[in-house]
């Protein structure tokens, strides 16, 4: 490659080809002009093709250009990302290259500068940019390099690797050199002011800012540069515009290249899918085949004057389950959408399961509703087993290993293609499905943050199940919702049974961001709805609907003895739960129908289990009789059985129905959200009431009229709740064996309610708001004796401890609201002492473990099943392939963190098999067949079995 000495004739400085951008991978170095000059122009593409109009205005009004002024300078900038890889450190990486460089005189450099321990080039390129646009006159003042235009771009382009660097100090930005020795001497600074230069001289870039960003577009150009930066990396991209032996690097040559890569930006954005759903449907009619429900209908009539009149901005749906959420959800999102000229929309939900079982429905509202880009990803830790059309919860299409995640090699117009499935790139997307987590992550101090923020920014973001999160992840959700409000993104709530307070604080926070700090003083309605303004932070009051479902809710309150640890087949006590058990679920077993029998805990939910085939054998004997259903099985037998429940209590179909077969479904929680589930009865152990609420939501759920629920059942409008109550009032304490699954005093409270409900039952919707807040009522203890009261003060008191301290833990643990920011972007990075990226990752130290059942056969050989039929696969230099990788991660499971401390070091998985991340942290479990037909084995302090109810451990 032709060498440039560091002057010209005229002695001013000129490109030198030598240094390097890119070099992994390729036939030969790639010069870091033409990876600036890539970067440049694929920003540009997607500044035209990503970023809304609005987003686009925004930027350039802060900056104090023009539309065209903006796009240019912004790419600009993304452009010089790597500008500090013209340095020693970085360039000695491939001594080939470096070697005449090195001995070159232009070049001078403190010795040893090339092996500094602690360089990254992304932060060179905060400290050289900083000087350099304060030789292009970007405004800077003075000593307060925090308020400085040049800093702040020059940081923002300096986190382009994930994390920001900290404000540097004056003397530090002064002699940059003098205290960062990685950046070279006066010819390594001499060629990075001759790229910067030559990059604007190339890219038009001379306009200059006059203000800086605020905090919301300042994340959107941050993310957009990491995506730029991407897409003009990857290897197939360089090889193609590789320059030809001889390139130089003058100005002509420059401008040539320049133009290619304009050229061919748009191809590799439109490959990546990175373009804008278009919320093309306006009508009700248009996105679903079915007429609106009361709930929908009031949404279509008064929800678009809203919009127009005040913008787009925030909408919380509070109603029963099975009114008709999702759709109402999805029709208000499509509405904000378009007002707010948004590019798709993120679908959270609270589990890894409902996440599962709402993509196709977004998948079909896409379809119908939905033109332009459509790509779609399921977004969760397991979302690389599963695909959009895919039934079992499974891949079906052929897949290949890229880039550490599974790509589809075909897809549907709604299915994301290989690059948006590569690592942090999901939320990228213009539609998503998946957990919370994905979402929240974007306010937590972890790297790449801020291209998660991004990711959201131009969305319409939808909550489901917004009461389901404890106070750590409310208090995460209230700062998410912080920054959606700042950054204008259109946001809905989606809700079955939330408090006032909860949802105040929620809406509230939405307006925080977008400025308007006043409370609102929201009282929501049950069934209704309410809008947040994003622009004019106005509360619409909010409006009550009718439900085309109210019912009344048959309570059955019955306190219990708690003998659910007697062995199976043990005489039953009188007025244990047991008994009640037995009573309950007669009729199903004697005339039909179906019932939940919901429990607290797996351990309980196995023994139950248990204990209704043996009291039911004639039930049990039958297909599907008798079912379990829980979190603690490997992946692929869940989902099996999560599909064989879709198929037996799932929604009626077109024809006509008649009254199931007996049928018992035992599960714990899982069942409570999203699921579309339908049972002629409900029997759940005492919960807070609001979880009671939820599952009561199961009964009688869909419309089958008298020939299709049993004798004992035929009232659609009577569906009874049956609730067993271990005495919690009584004893002031719940069962031992809980633990503390739920808050003591919240039992107590809804007990006691539950005493009150029982004689007239609740009606529903229209009692539902009132006894959820009742529950959390200050002066709810007045009317109790003397000594209950005392007690549960005392209760309460520790919750709302507990409760302030999670609050704290996510207020220390998150990143600051977008108001606090105040131009320094390193507060997004900023994380306290002790809080370590591990400590984020599992959400404060949730105490979960993931274990791989191998099942060690007569001739001992082991085996992934316990039948024998599929072999442990042996791994190799590059780990497993693909399909053994797949096949691993569908078994394995999920156990209590206590189970697995203290095992033994080898049950770590095999080193051949690689360090994918659904590896990491897994504890392979060698299990032997028992004499009872179980598979067990010894592990730490616990005996860990596998059967036909799950993992469990003694």
């Amino acid at each position: 490659m032709l060498k440039h000495d560091g002057a010209g004739a005229s002695g001013e400085c000129v490109l030198d080809v030598r240094l390097w951008g890119k070099e992994h991978g390729l036939p030969r170095p790639y010069p870091v002009m033409c990876h600036l000059l890539d970067t440049g122009a694929v920003f540009q593409e997607l500044w035209n093709t990503v970023l809304a109009e609005e987003t686009q205005a925004a930027i350039a009004t802060a900056l104090g250009l023009d539309a065209t002024e903006a796009r240019t300078v912004v790419s600009f900038w993304a452009g010089l990302h790597d500008l500090g890889k013209i340095t020693p450190p970085f360039q000695a990486q491939v001594p080939a290259c470096y070697g005449p460089v090195r001995d070159d005189p232009a070049y001078a450099s403190t010795p040893g500068a090339e092996a500094e321990k602690r360089f990254r080039h992304e932060i060179a390129s905060h400290w050289a940019l900083n000087e350099l646009f304060q030789e292009a006159s970007y405004p800077s003042e003075g000593r307060l390099l925090r308020t400085s235009v040049s800093h702040q771009i020059a940081q923002l382009l300096g986190g382009h690797h994930g994390l920001l660097g900290g404000v540097l100090k004056a003397k530090e930005a002064a002699q940059a050199g003098a205290y960062n020795a990685g950046l070279g001497g006066q010819g390594w600074s001499d060629q990075r002011r001759a790229h910067f230069n030559e990059l604007r001289r190339a890219m038009g870039a001379f306009a200059v800012p006059r203000g800086g960003l605020p905090a919301g577009p300042a994340v959107v150009v941050s993310g957009l540069v990491v995506v730029a930066d991407w897409l003009a990396s990857q290897t197939s991209a360089i090889e193609a515009r590789m320059p030809a032996p001889g390139w130089s690097g003058t100005p002509a040559e420059v401008d040539a290249h320049w133009q290619g890569a304009v050229e061919v930006a748009p191809r590799l954005v439109r490959a990546a899918r990175l373009g804008r759903a278009r919320f093309s449907a306006g009508e009700f009619g248009e996105m679903f085949p079915f007429a609106p429900n009361s709930l929908q209908r009031d949404l279509v009539e008064r929800l678009p004057g809203l919009v127009g009149e005040h913008g787009s901005g925030l909408v919380l749906v509070t109603a029963p389950t099975g009114d008709g959420k999702t759709e109402a959800a999805l029709f208000a999102a499509s509405l904000l959408g378009r007002a707010a000229g948004a590019r798709g929309v993120y679908f959270a939900l609270p589990t890894m399961g409902t996440a599962d079982a709402m993509l196709p429905r977004v998948e079909a509202f896409a379809s119908r509703a939905l033109s332009g880009e459509r790509a779609l990803m399921l977004l969760h830790s397991m979302a690389w087993l599963s695909s959009p059309g895919s039934t079992d919860g499974a891949a079906t299409l052929d897949t290949a290993l890229y880039d550490g995640a599974l790509s589809a090699e075909k897809n549907t117009v709604v299915e994301a293609d290989a690059w948006l499935r590569g690592p942090k790139r999901g939320l990228l997307a213009p539609l998503g499905v998946g957990t919370i987590d994905q979402a929240l992550s974007a306010v937590l101090p972890l790297r790449y943050n801020a291209l998660r923020l991004f990711g959201l920014s131009d969305k319409v973001f939808v909550v489901d199940e917004a009461h389901a999160y404890g106070p750590w992840m409310h208090q995460l959700l209230v700062r998410l919702l912080e920054w959606l409000g700042a950054m204008g993104a259109p946001v809905v709530l989606l809700s079955a049974t939330l408090t006032g307070r909860s949802a105040g604080s929620l809406v509230d926070a939405y307006r925080r961001g977008g400025g308007f700090r006043e409370p609102s003083q929201v009282v929501p309605r049950y069934p209704g709805w309410l809008f947040a303004s994003g622009t004019s932070g106005e509360v619409s009051p909010a409006r009550s609907t009718a439900s085309n479902r109210a019912r009344t809710l048959k309570v059955s309150h019955r306190p219990v003895v708690w003998d659910t640890a007697e062995p199976t087949g043990s005489p039953v006590r009188e007025g244990g739960r047991r008994a009640a058990l037995r009573e309950v679920l007669a009729p199903v077993a004697t005339e039909g129908g179906t019932a939940l029998v919901c429990c607290t805990t797996v351990a309980e939910a196995q023994r139950t289990y248990r204990d209704v085939c043996a009291a039911f054998p004639g039930l049990a004997s039958q297909p599907g009789g008798v079912g379990l259903l829980h979190s603690r099985y490997p992946a692929d037998v869940r989902a099996a059985i999560t599909a064989e429940c879709e198929a037996a209590y799932g929604k009626p179909g077109e024809g006509p129905v008649s009254v199931r077969p007996g049928s018992v479904l035992v599960a714990t929680q899982v069942v409570e959200q999203s699921l579309d589930f339908d049972f002629d009865l409900v029997v759940s152990d005492l919960a807070p009431l609001a979880q009671l609420l939820q599952r009561a939501g199961r009964a009688r759920r869909h419309r089958r009229g008298p020939l299709g629920r049993p004798g004992w059942a035929v009232a659609e409008d009577e569906p009874e709740l049956v609730v067993l109550d271990p005495q919690v009032v009584s004893e002031m304490a719940p069962p031992r064996s809980w633990g503390s699954v739920y808050d003591t005093g919240l039992l107590v409270r809804t007990s006691r309610i539950l005493e009150k409900c029982a004689s007239a039952g609740v009606a529903v919707p229209g009692d539902v708001q009132r006894l959820v807040d009742e529950v959390y009522e200050e002066d709810f203890v007045d009317e109790l004796q003397e000594a209950v009261r005392a007690e549960l003060a005392r209760l309460d008191e520790e919750r709302l401890a507990d409760e302030a301290a999670e609050r704290h833990l996510a207020t220390w643990t998150s990143i600051c609201a977008p108001a606090d920011v105040k131009g320094d972007l390193s507060k997004l990075s900023v994380r306290e002492a002790g809080v370590t990226e591990e400590l984020l990752t599992t959400r404060l130290g949730a105490d979960t473990g993931r274990v791989l059942c191998l099942y060690e056969q007569a001739d001992g050989m082991a085996t992934l099943d316990p039948e024998g039929r599929t072999p442990v696969p042996a791994g190799g230099p590059f780990g497993l392939t693909a399909k053994e990788l797949a096949g691993v991660a569908r078994r394995v499971a999920p156990v209590p963190g206590r189970w697995l401390r203290g095992g033994e070091p080898e049950v770590t998985v095999p080193v051949k098999w690689g360090t994918h991340p659904s590896l990491r942290d897994l504890v392979v479990l060698r299990m032997s067949p028992a004499v009872d037909g179980t598979w067990a084995c010894r592990h730490g302090r616990f005996g860990i079995s596998i059967s036909e109810v799950g993992l469990e451990a003694e």
